[in-house]
C-alpha cells in the first residue's frame, strides 16, 4: 500500500499547484482587480522567500529525519488553511497584502510537502536500485497528474452547480478538505525508516553530475512556466475560444498521465538521456502549432495539447528520476538537494511571470477584455514563441549531457 499513498499525497499537492500556478493570475486580476504587473512582482517576491526557504526546508528534512511525518503533516495543514483563506479573498486597499501574506503559507507549506516527497524517494521506495526508484516515480507522476486534473476541473464544476465567485470559493474549501483527507490517509507512509545520505557539498553535486541536471531543470522549467502563466489567457482571449479552457486543460494533463507509463518502459529500454531526445522535440512543435493558429482553432489547440502534455509526461517522471538516481547513487542527501531543486523549479515560474506579465501589460492587453491586435500579437509571442526558444535551449542541454551509465 505504500505505493497507492505516495501517489494520493503527491495528487494532493498538484491539485494544490495547480491554482498556485495556472488559476491565481486570472483570479487575481479578474476577481481581485490586481494588475498584471503587479501579480508578476508579487511571484518575484515570493520567489526570493523561497530563494533562503526551499534549500532551509530540505536542510531541515535532513537534519531531523525523525521528524518527517511532522513535517508531512504540517504540509498538508498549510494547504488546508491556506486556500479557504485565499479564494475567500475580496478586492480592497489591503488585498495585495492579503494576497501574499496567504501566498507565502501556501508556497511553503506547498515547498515543504514537495521537498519532502522527492527527497524521500530512496526512503519511499522498494529499494534503493534505479528500477524501483523509477517504478516510485511513476506512481508519483500518476498521483500528481490525477490531482492536475481534478485541480483543473473543480472550479468549472463548482460554478455549473451554482457555485459564486466563478466556482474559486467553493474550490479553496474543496482543496483544504482534500488536504485534510489525504493527510489521514497517507499518514503510514511517514513512519518508514528515512533512508539518509552524507552532507551536501558544492564539490559532491558536481562529481555526481546533479549540478549539470539542477541548471536543466531551471531552463527546462522556464517554457512551461511561461505557458503555465499564459494558458487561461491564450484560450480565452488569443483563441477566443471561452469556456473551453478548463477542457483543454484537463486533456493536455490527461495525456502527460497516460503517457507516464509508456515512458517510464522507454526509460527503460533506451536510458533517460534518449527518452528526453525523443520527447522534447513532442513540446518544441505544440510550442510552434500554437503561434500558427487562428482564432477559433479549437480542434487544432486540441491536438497541440494532446503532443505537449505527452511531453510533459516525460519531463516530470524522468528528471526527477535521474536526478534522485545519481544522488543516491553518490550517497547524497536528497532532501537539501531537491530542496535546491525546488527552488530552481519556482524561480522559473517566478521569472516568467515577471518578465511576461508587464510586458503584457505595458503592451495594452487586459484579460476578459476587447483587445487590440498588437496586445493579442504580444501575447502569442510570450505564450508561443518564447516557450519554443526557451525549449530548444533545454533540448541542447539533454544533447549535451554524458552518456554513461550513471544516466541511463
Amino acid at each position: 500500500m505504500v505505493y497507492p499513498r505516495v501517489s494520493l499525497y503527491a495528487l494532493m499537492l498538484a491539485a494544490a499547484g495547480i491554482p498556485l500556478y495556472i488559476h491565481l493570475p486570472r483570479f487575481a486580476s479578474v476577481n481581485l482587480g490586481i494588475g498584471l504587473g503587479a501579480i508578476g512582482a508579487i511571484l518575484l517576491v515570493i520567489r526570493l522567500v523561497d530563494l533562503v526557504q526551499d534549500p532551509l526546508l530540505g536542510w531541515a528534512i535532513d537534519r531531523w529525519p525523525k521528524a518527517q511525518a511532522l513535517f508531512a503533516m504540517l504540509a498538508a495543514a498549510g494547504l488546508a488553511i491556506g486556500f479557504p483563506i485565499l479564494f475567500a479573498l475580496q478586492p480592497g486597499g489591503s488585498v495585495t497584502f492579503r494576497l501574499i501574506a496567504v501566498l507565502v503559507l501556501l508556497f511553503s507549506a506547498y515547498s515543504l510537502g514537495m521537498i519532502l516527497l522527492y527527497g524521500r524517494s530512496a526512503t519511499l521506495a522498494k529499494s534503493t536500485d534505479e528500477h524501483d526508484l523509477m517504478t516510485l516515480a511513476a506512481f508519483r507522476e500518476s498521483g500528481m497528474l490525477a490531482g492536475v486534473v481534478i485541480a483543473a476541473i473543480a472550479p468549472a464544476v463548482f460554478l455549473g452547480l451554482g457555485a459564486s465567485g466563478q466556482g474559486y470559493p467553493a474550490f479553496g474549501l474543496f482543496l483544504g478538505a482534500l488536504a485534510i483527507a489525504v493527510a489521514v490517509m497517507s499518514f503510514p507512509i511517514w513512519r518508514r525508516t528515512p533512508i539518509l545520505g552524507e552532507g551536501l557539498t558544492f564539490s559532491g553535486l558536481a562529481g555526481a553530475g546533479a549540478l549539470r541536471l539542477l541548471v536543466l531543470a531551471l531552463v527546462n522549467s522556464l517554457p512551461v512556466a511561461v505557458t503555465s502563466t499564459l494558458f487561461l489567457f491564450f484560450v480565452e482571449d488569443r483563441l477566443q475560444l471561452p469556456g473551453k479552457a478548463g477542457p483543454l486543460l484537463i486533456l493536455f494533463f490527461l495525456c502527460a498521465g497516460l503517457s507516464v507509463p509508456l515512458w517510464t518502459r522507454l526509460s527503460r529500454l533506451v536510458g533517460t538521456k534518449m527518452t528526453l531526445v525523443i520527447s522534447m522535440p513532442l513540446a518544441i512543435l505544440g510550442f510552434v502549432g500554437a503561434a500558427f493558429l487562428a482564432p477559433g482553432s479549437l480542434v487544432g489547440f486540441a491536438i497541440i495539447c494532446v503532443a505537449s502534455g505527452a511531453a510533459l509526461g516525460a519531463d516530470m517522471v524522468v528528471l526527477p528520476a535521474m536526478f534522485s538516481v545519481v544522488l543516491t547513487k553518490a550517497g547524497l542527501s536528497a532532501s537539501t538537494a531537491f530542496g535546491i531543486w525546488s527552488f530552481a523549479g519556482k524561480l522559473g515560474l517566478a521569472l516568467a511571470a515577471f518578465a511576461v506579465l508587464p510586458l503584457l501589460e505595458r503592451n495594452g492587453f487586459q484579460p476578459g477584455q476587447i483587445n487590440s491586435d498588437g496586445a493579442l500579437n504580444t501575447l502569442n509571442i510570450a505564450y508561443a514563441v518564447v516557450p519554443c526558444i526557451l525549449k530548444l535551449c533545454a533540448f541542447g542541454l539533454v544533447l549535451a549531457l554524458p552518456t554513461e551509465e550513471r544516466y541511463e
